[in-house]
Order: structure tokens, then sequence, then C-alpha cells
């Protein structure tokens, strides 16, 4: 027999009418434009955005003003017999992020998609406004069907950014990424019949109280998981997400990065925080930090070993995704539940830092391109000199990610760190280091190479628009400068115990990560042999020589294995057996339980 059901909100707050514009502005927006039609279709779009970046601003305000979470009941309806929207500080928190990025996003896109001759501008700022609508409706939906829609809305908007182009890579990109997405949304919707099969409700607030560890609510909890992280790239489930970003519009690889993959994870944080937070037990969430460490290590080196600046950027997006996966183990409390805190707060601000400083790096990266013709690394000789604004932007993004104060990476990583001592896991604590040096590394190869002096002029096929650097400038500063912000009042962020700039222990960590990065780059990049550039140190090269070969050797496994993992037959083998492990953690965890 079921648990009676708790006490939920039977009547909208006062200000929970917000959360419905936040969804409904958008998707007007989306149907304004295909009955208006090519001419106006930007037009309704900058008439839009700003509209719902003021409703995700008032939101904030709001939420910061009310005794508890904003709920909006759809037809005054109470769950189980109706839909409840809801939207606390993590909600509100992401809707703002979502219309910041989507505001720069516009602006850079204003010169890459005003030509009404083609049909690409109609389709992209019509998918971006859906993209947008179905990531509000992720964030502040209250059940797992409402959820499943607007991730199937997220998905199928999504996907047609790739192939904007319609060249014969991206649309097999596109479908690639199309049928892995499909692949994990199976998974989720069986999750969820099996949810509602055993409980009756699929409202989250419900589900949470109702749920028990009994073997349909362990299966759920596996296929749900497994197939959402399918669709966020976690590896190594990563096989749609650098083909999708090598030949999509800079514009759209901003969204894709900086975005889209924050719904399916989004979701994963609700499903595991709020409806089980008692179901997982340690080994499944040490399993999803473990996927999220090889995701860094992994995602990393590959960045360094990439010849295109977007690949690099595509492989960085493997690699931040993994720290989002950190938190996991670091929240779970001794009480055998996962509790918001640190670990949490620290986990959802770096999805904030990631989604800002990615998007800025498409962004320049796309600039680069625009301007060039090109985004071969080693051609970029001299860049800084050419395009001082696009190597600027990329630039401090880079450094917002590394976790350089004040920015919201850093302030992330500390409230990890400060997690993973009070937990004793220390083993997570080197992973977060050595992640800010494998992404120095890579930062400080792309600038390596812009910065190096050339005689020759840069051949430029495009005109330099400065208000898409300005965008991306713009964007990477708001990244390097989110840890200034008041997130006490919406997050569990305590600003008193976080190190002070100029402290001799925060200069330290920079200077290590910023060094570490350096010896990386070096060995572990595909630079000339020593023997190139240090003619007068000979004994010095031989041995820098064969640091680089032995690395070389080591990296050349990592690449292999990579393309074993970015084919069919391994992804699809890959996500079945992490389903099941992830089911046989959680009931082993729940069985050998002492008492």
């Amino acid at each position: 027999m079921l648990p009676p059901a708790p006490a939920l909100e039977a009547i909208t707050t006062p200000s929970g009418f917000l959360l419905v514009p936040s969804i409904a502005v958008p998707l007007t927006g989306v149907v304004l434009a295909f009955v208006l039609g090519d001419r106006y279709v930007r037009l309704v779009a900058y008439a839009i955005i700003p509209l719902g970046l003021a409703i995700a601003v008032t939101i904030l305000v709001a939420l910061r003003q009310s005794a508890g979470p904003l709920v909006y009941l759809l037809g005054a309806w109470p769950p189980p017999l109706g839909v409840a929207l809801r939207a606390d500080g993590v909600s509100a928190v992401m809707l703002a992020a979502t219309a910041v990025v989507i505001c720069a996003v516009a602006v850079y896109a204003h010169a890459d998609f005003k030509d009404t001759a083609t049909r690409a501008p109609f389709a992209f700022w019509i998918l971006l406004l859906a993209i947008w609508a179905a990531l509000d409706t992720i964030f502040v939906g209250g059940d797992l069907f409402t959820l499943y829609v607007a991730l199937e809305l997220l998905t199928f908007a999504a996907v047609p950014l790739v192939s904007l182009e319609g060249h014969p890579d991206t649309l097999r990109a596109a479908i690639r990424y199309l049928l892995f997405a499909l692949l994990g949304s199976v998974l989720y919707l069986l999750g969820t019949a099996l949810l509602y099969g055993g409980y009756g409700t699929l409202d989250i607030a419900l589900l949470s109280h109702r749920i028990q560890a009994e073997p349909a609510s362990f299966l759920a909890a596996a296929l749900m998981t497994a197939g959402l992280l399918a669709k966020t790239a976690l590896f190594p489930l990563h096989l749609w997400l650098p083909p999708a970003h090598a030949g999509a519009p800079a514009a759209a690889s901003a969204i894709l990065s900086g975005l889209v993959v924050k719904g399916s994870f989004f979701i994963i944080v609700r499903l595991w925080f709020k409806v089980m937070p008692a179901l997982p037990g340690l080994p499944a969430t040490q399993l999803l930090a473990a996927l999220g460490a090889s995701a860094i290590i992994f995602g990393s080196v590959l960045a360094l070993r990439q010849q295109r600046l977007k690949l690099l950027v595509a492989y960085s997006t493997v690699a931040q995704l993994g720290y989002l996966f950190l938190m996991f183990p670091l929240a779970f409390e001794a009480s055998g539940k996962l509790e918001d805190g640190n670990a949490l707060s620290g986990g959802l601000l770096q999805a904030v830092s990631h989604a800002t400083a990615k998007a800025a790096m498409f962004m320049a990266a796309g600039s680069i391109y625009a301007r060039l013709g090109h985004d071969r690394l080693t051609d970029l000789h001299g860049l800084v000199r050419t395009m001082p604004l696009s190597v600027l932007a990329f630039a401090l993004a880079g450094i917002a990610l590394v976790g350089v104060q004040p920015s919201g990476a850093s302030l992330a990583k500390e409230l990890l760190l400060r997690a993973a001592a009070e937990r004793g896991q220390w083993w997570w604590a080197v992973v977060l280091e050595a992640g800010g040096m494998l992404t120095a590394a890579y930062v400080v190869l792309v600038l390596a190479h812009a910065l190096v002096p050339t005689d020759g002029r840069i051949a430029s096929t495009g005109p330099a628009l400065h208000v898409r650097n300005i965008a991306a400038l713009v964007l990477a500063l708001c990244s390097l400068s989110l840890g200034l912000l008041p997130w006490d009042s919406y997050l569990a962020v305590s600003h008193g115990s976080v190190s002070g700039f100029f402290a001799v222990e925060t200069l330290t960590k920079t200077l290590s990560s910023v060094l570490g990065g350096v010896v990386l780059a070096i060995l572990i990049a595909p630079w000339p042999h020593p023997d190139a550039y240090l003619t007068r140190w000979k004994m010095v090269a031989s041995i820098l020589g064969l640091f680089q070969r032995s690395c070389h050797r080591s990296v050349g496994c990592l690449e292999r294995a990579n393309h074993v993992l970015c084919q069919w037959p391994a992804a699809s083998m890959f996500l079945l057996i992490l389903a099941l492990l992830f089911g046989a953690l959680m009931v082993g965890a729940h069985t050998f339980r002492p008492g």
C-alpha cells in the first residue's frame, strides 16, 4: 500500500504566474515567426528575447522576496490531478543564465543569419526560441512527464541546428545526434512508465515521498539515468558531440555546448536529489563521478591533440561536462541521502560558468573562422594583432574555466573542494586540481599559437565584425565575474570562507595550474620536435623529445580508444552496460546496507 500523499501547495503562490510567461513568451515567438514568415522572423526574435530576459530577472527578484519556491498550478488543479510548475533557487539561476547566453548569441548571430535569400536564418531564429522554451520548461517543470516532453522538444530543436549549412558531414552528424538522443529518450520514457505504474504519479514532490527501495524503482532510476547521460554526452557516451560541433555554425555550437546539454543534466539533478535522494547509494554516486573524472582526463587530452580550434573547444566540452558529475558523491550524507549543500551548489555554479564561458569560446572561434576562412591552430600565428578582441574573449573565457578568481568556476571549485574535505574523499580533490591544469593546457596551447609573431600579414577572407567580438567578450566577462554575485540568496553558498584573490593560497593555486598547463601542453600537444626550436640546448632538447615521444605514444592509445568509442556498436553497448551497472549498484547498496 502506498504511503499517504504529503501536503503539497494547493494554490498558486503570489508570483507563481511568472512561470507561465517564461515558457509561453518564447513559444509565442515561434508561432508568430511561422505566421509572419521569413521577412519578420528576426524582428520577432529581437522583440521576444529582451522580454524573456526581463521575465527571467523578474523571477530572480520575486524568488528572493518569496518565503519559498514559486508555484503555479495549471488549471488550478493540484497534483496528481493537475500539473504544477515550480521554481526554486536552482531553477531561477538556470533561467537567468539561459536568458543571458541566448541574448549574447542572438547579438552574435545577427550578421550570420540576416540573409533572407536562404532558409537558414528562418530556421535558426525559430529553433533558438524553441530551445529557449524547452529549457525553461525543464527548469520549472514539476513532473517527470512534462520534463520528458520538454526534453524531446529540446532534442528536435537542437538537431537541425547541427545541419543548418546542409553539408553531407553535418547531415551525418545531425542524424547521429538524433538517433543516439532518441535511444536515450526511450530509456528515460521506460523509466517514467515504471514509476507511474508503481506509484500512480509522476509529480516530483509526490514521488519523493512515495518512492521506495524496490526492484521497479531501481530499474526505473537506472534506465532514466543512462538515457539522460546519453543526451548529456558524458564520457563514454560522447560519440555525437564532437562531430555535431565540427560543422555547425558558431552560434549553433554556442547554444548546443552552453545550454542544450544542460537540460538533460538538470533533469539528472532533479531525479537524484529530489525524486530519489535515498535511492542511489554511495557506489552509484561514485560511478557517476568516475565517469566525470574520466571525461575530464580523456576530453582534455584529446582537446590538446586537435588541429582545429572548433574541435579543440568541442573536446573541451566533453571534459568540462565531467566536472558537473563530481558533485554527486560529495553530496552523499551519512544519512544515506543526497543533500543540498556545498557540493550541489558547486556543481550548479560550474554548470552556469561553463554555459557562459563555453558559449563565449565557440563564438570567438567562429569569429576567427569567419575572418580567416579556417581555424587551423598552426596557422593562427600573429592572430592577436589581427583579431585582438577575439583572442581576448577566448583567453578570458579560458581563464574563467581554469578557475581563476573571481570566476564562477573558481567559486564552484572551492565549494567542491570543501565538500571533498568534509566527506574525506580526497581523490576527487586531486581530480579537480588536475582538471584545472589540463584546462589551462589547451587554453595555453591556443594562446601560444595566437601570440607567436609573424612577418607576413594574415590573409583575411571576411570582414571584421566587432559586434560579434563584443558579444563574445561580454559573455566571457560574465563568466569571469560570476563569483562576485550574491549566490547565497539562491544556493547554499557562503562567501565568507572563500579565499581572497590576492591571498597567498589563491595565487599559488593559480600559478601551479598555469605552470602545470604549460608543461602538459608542451608534452601532449603535437609540437615540432624540440631540436627545431632548442638549437642551442641539445641536451635539453633530447630529454624533452624523449618525454614527448613517451607522452605521444600514450596519447595515441587514447585516440584509438576514442575512435572505437565513437562507433555505434561500442557506444550502444556502453549505454546498456551503464544502465545495468547503475541498477546493480543501487540494488547492492540497499541489499548490503548495515542494519
